[in-house]
């Protein structure tokens, strides 16, 4: 659609033409339930009135501009009072404005439709009981779907929110609201940016609460605190724990920031259907409903659960009190509220540990983004919203909260903080840039923050350290160095802060532990420890001990002998943790071999502690046998992992959470008869584990195996929909029944995906991830020439959150050979022209397929 890919170059030379002074919209959602008013034609969106009073000044009177709306429709557009004729100005996507004068009044009367993509106005109909609820989510750029606005992060104003909804529903927004002769009118919001506003509407099921502060001057802060989720979630909605969580972050980042919390209220909704983990919407902030747990869960899903809310809360003040002027600075809110979430997790909540879960899980998503040939900078080159929808990655998130981590290293957390603090009160309400922190984090440590931003923030790519020892005659360190490399696509050497741990075990056997630690700032290509010299010969030498860098960890000889012997007798569970996160690079990289990576996991994960690692590791086994494993070894390979699941689930604890995920896992990886029969057996009681109770959401964990092998059909499908049928069971079903086995079955899946836009988001997902099942690949083979002669088209015409999911989603990696990456490589060369942002989802899964390849041939290899 023309104009819709809004450009840098364009937002900027708006910027420097108008000021937004504020904002009424009114919504009129009542349409959203019973027939559509009126009755519109099939193919024609559901729509709902919107009405924008937008007040501006213009720098340089006579010009012109444009605002933006996303509507199948608009009504009735005035300027200044004079009535523009909308078949003129309005192209679909932006309205044209002319003449403008020093200060000037917008209204635009639109029809807006909901959407069922998840962006705009999402509208969803719940199976279970009939009821509708709608939510907006707008990151980066989706609000335009459903008021006209100035759609730009640095355009911020007030806003003034009213609707009216169908009888019985409840509305919110961002300020505190009250229904007033029908309408709900809200209270107007500070000065904030078009992406961060949000309106949630209909019978949804909340619970409210409330925190208290009283600061050193005697004023106390009082916060509203709500959470809502759709009724029939009601029953398993813990909102006592997200108060908790809630509460215990206001409080440290109270502590911390030196800053009340400055939007009033604090709701947080839990919504159906949702694409993201979460979203700081201020006052209003939304999450993916999955966040509530149906059934049994491990202190995994609790830790994920409380680090997103506190994500979230980070952004009150990194993000929407203070916010980036364009993309191209994403990093400032996204980088440190992925720190601030598990800073906070581990000062503030139960969950202490929640910095191994950092190091083996999140730092796992940037060390493969890092490596993508879409790798980039943390401050990135951000062209339009294409590329903006994009960034929203594993660098932007997890690499830029691994590097604060380092910076924390670098210039120590009083100095970080106070940083912080200068910032948020230097530009409150304002919108900054990377100079804008870096200049108080200058002044508040001392430190030459533009030679370390040049190496970090910069510049893209991993660094690998590796430890070189070399021992007297005596069996003592003589010398230990630390080599650094770059890969030649991005070869530069960065300033890391590394402690350096050695390891041993008391006469060779028993525990292995740490006896000796240094700290060393490693710079270059070679760096000598020189406070390790003298030191015992260690069994292990751990470069990036406590993981205060971001880095590939390598190990020299001896210590990968001793891992591959005795990595489970390491004690210290962050330690052991980042061995295997290395490990697993190793075999990312075609150095370790999958079948050897695997054998480490049956031998060791047994003994893992941390439930977090654990159920890292069953990913990653399960990963390196479909993507990295030789061919003719899969079958053994995923014979073995059952074999060894199934041996830990009956070893595990009767009713811990070890038990779960050793089932969850054995689910995943379960293939012979014997292995079906016994899900099977569990499904019905015929079979039993002690201990293991298998409520409804491990029972679509069992199904989606049998559903995939054969052993359950449509019909057991549809009967497990009757036992469960609501929204959760409807996903679940519509995953299984394409994870059949059949020709018919694939096909009737990849047209629902791709030759209709039918289906809901959740669905596109839940259909995707069904499809592509490795246990028969032989059914996919029709698929991967499709794909390329769909994906243009798709692209063009579906919105882009569908279109990310079908290009990633469909991809033929399972299709893995050399001729799928000939295939891919002539897309590429045959579409030069095509829109970048498509280009980097298909070169991201080229290099993923290609590493794949040479994966296997490392195994192979192996194999002799």
């Amino acid at each position: 659609m023309p104009g819709e890919n809004l450009s840098r170059d364009e937002a900027q030379e708006r910027a420097a033409l108008l000021s937004v002074d504020s904002y009424d919209v009114f919504l009129d959602l009542r349409s959203a339930v019973g027939e559509r008013e009126p009755a519109g034609t099939a193919g024609e969106p559901r729509t709902f009135r919107s009405v924008t009073t937008l007040r501006f000044r213009c720098a340089e009177p006579g010009a012109a501009s444009f605002a933006d709306l996303i509507a199948p429709s608009v009504t009735a557009v005035s300027l200044n009072g004079r009535d523009l004729d909308p078949g003129e100005v309005f192209d679909g996507a932006r309205i044209r404005l002319e003449d403008l004068a020093a200060e000037n009044e917008l209204v635009v009367d639109a029809q807006c439709a909901y959407s069922r993509t998840g962006e705009g106005m999402h509208r969803f109909v719940d199976p279970e009981d009939g009821e509708v609820y709608l939510y907006t989510q707008y990151e980066p750029a989706d609000s335009r779907r459903v008021f006209a606005n100035f759609e730009q992060p640095d355009l911020k104003a007030p806003f003034r929110f009213e609707a009216r909804a169908p009888e019985g529903w409840t509305v919110w927004s961002n300020g505190v609201g009250e229904l007033v002769d029908g309408v709900w009118k809200f209270a107007e919001t500070k000065p904030i940016s078009t992406y961060i506003t949000a309106v949630l509407a209909g019978p949804y099921h909340h619970v409210t609460d409330s925190y208290a502060r009283t600061f050193e001057d005697g004023t106390t802060l009082e916060i509203p605190l709500g959470a809502m989720c759709r009724k029939g979630l009601a029953p398993h909605f813990d909102a006592d724990d997200v108060f908790l969580v809630t509460k215990q972050g206001l409080d440290f980042f109270h502590d911390h920031f030196d800053y009340p919390y400055p939007f009033g209220k604090y709701d947080q909704a839990f919504v159906p259907e949702y694409n993201l983990g979460a979203m700081e919407n201020p006052g209003l902030v939304t999450f993916r409903e999955e966040y509530i747990f149906r059934g049994k869960v491990t202190q995994t899903s609790y830790e994920a659960r409380a680090n997103v809310i506190l994500h979230e809360m980070a952004h009150m003040w990194f993000g929407d009190l203070v916010t980036m002027v364009w993309w191209d600075d994403l990093w400032l809110k996204e980088s440190f509220a992925d720190f601030m979430g598990t800073f906070a997790n581990v000062g503030a909540t139960r969950f202490t540990d929640a910095w191994i879960t950092f190091a083996n899980r999140r730092k796992a998503w940037a060390y493969r983004a890092d490596q993508l040939p879409s790798t980039h900078p943390i401050t990135a080159d951000i062209r339009d919203l294409q590329d903006a929808k994009l960034n929203f990655d594993g660098i932007t998130y997890a690499k830029g909260a691994s590097v604060l981590k380092q910076l924390v290293a670098y210039v120590g957390q009083d100095a970080f903080l106070e940083g912080a603090r200068r910032y948020f009160k230097r530009n409150a309400y304002g919108n900054t840039r990377l100079g804008d922190l870096l200049s108080a984090l200058e002044e508040t440590s001392g430190r030459d923050m533009a030679a370390w931003s040049r190496s970090w923030l910069q510049t893209a790519g991993v660094n690998s350290l590796t430890p070189q020892v070399i021992l007297s005659a005596e069996g003592r360190i003589a010398e230990l160095t630390v080599l650094q490399e770059a890969p030649e696509s991005h070869p530069e050497l960065r300033p890391h802060r590394v402690a350096v741990g050695l390891y041993r075990r008391e006469d060779g056997s028993g525990p292995l532990v740490r006896y000796a630690r240094a700290e060393v700032d490693v710079d270059g290509p070679r760096t000598v420890v020189t406070e390790l010299a003298g030191a015992e010969a260690p069994e292990l030498v751990l470069v990036n001990d406590d993981d205060l860098t971001y880095c590939k960890i390598r190990f020299d000889e001896g210590s990968l002998a001793t891992l591959r012997e005795a990595l489970g007798e390491i004690t210290d569970p962050l330690a052991r943790a980042l061995c295997w996160s290395a490990l697993w690079n190793l075999t990312r990289d075609a150095i370790v071999p999958a079948r050897d990576f695997i054998a480490l996991v049956l031998r060791f994960a047994g003994r893992e502690s941390d439930i977090g690692v654990l159920q890292m590791l069953q990913a990653w086994a399960n990963s390196a046998l479909v993507n990295y494993a030789a061919p003719d070894w899969r079958e053994q390979g995923g014979a073995l992992l059952a074999e060894g699941a199934l041996k830990e689930l009956r070893l595990a604890e009767a009713g811990g959470e070890h038990q779960l995920a050793w089932a969850r896992f054995f689910a995943v990886v379960a293939s012979s008869e014997a292995d079906l029969q016994l899900l099977q057996g569990l499904l019905d009681g015929t079979a039993k584990i002690d201990g293991l109770d298998v409520d409804q959401e491990l029972r679509w964990a069992f199904l989606e195996p049998l559903a995939a092998h054969g052993a359950a059909d449509e019909s057991v499908l549809a009967a497990e929909l009757a036992r469960d049928d609501t929204a959760s069971g409807k996903r679940h079903q519509v995953r299984c029944l394409a994870a059949r086995p059949s020709a018919a079955v694939k096909a009737q899946a990849w047209a629902a995906v791709v030759e209709s836009d039918a289906l809901s988001n959740a669905l596109v997902e839940a259909t995707i991830s069904g499809f592509g099942q490795p246990s028969r690949r032989d059914l996919l083979a029709p698929y991967g020439e499709k794909y390329f002669a769909a994906i243009d088209r798709v692209w063009a015409e579906r919105s882009i959150q569908i279109g990310m999911d079908v290009v990633r989603g469909l991809f033929p990696s399972l299709q893995d050979s050399p001729e799928t990456l000939a295939a891919t490589d002539a897309w590429l060369a045959a579409h030069e022209d095509a829109p970048p942002a498509l280009r980097r989802l298909v070169l991201e899964s080229r290099d993923d397929l290609a590493r794949a390849l040479r994966g296997q041939a490392c195994d192979i290899a192996a194999a002799g």
